[in-house]
């Protein structure tokens, strides 16, 4: 039957835009807001290392040059319901002065149980 294979779920994906050397409480920002969000229970998190990119400095970061490697940007993907990022973002505000985020909704394929 069709609806045994799965179905689409309403879902939010929170992404949050930082640089790789942004710290809190000398620790990796995206490691707290990580640990945080799985200490939430939210659903999903995942961080990528970017290879170039530029921010409110407007300066280049890249690794194609060597000496430039570094301050290279990070995007941190969140996803859940998006009243629980909401929420996630406003009780953790401390984590999140500094860099850009962003909610959009998204759907969700939701695998049938095995």
């Amino acid at each position: 039957m069709i609806g045994e294979a799965g179905r689409w779920q309403p879902a939010a994906r929170l992404t949050v835009l930082l640089d790789e050397d942004d710290k809190w409480r000398h620790t990796p920002l995206y490691h707290e807001i990580v640990r945080r969000a799985r200490d939430t229970g939210l659903a999903g998190a995942s961080v990528w290392r970017g290879i170039e990119g530029y921010g409110a400095s407007s300066r280049i970061h890249t690794t194609r040059i060597l000496d430039m490697a570094d301050h290279l940007p990070l995007v941190l993907m969140l996803v859940d319901e998006a009243d629980r990022l909401r929420s996630f973002v406003e009780q953790n505000a401390e984590l999140f002065t500094t860099i850009n985020v962003a909610l959009s909704p998204l759907e969700l394929w939701q695998g049938a149980a095995r």
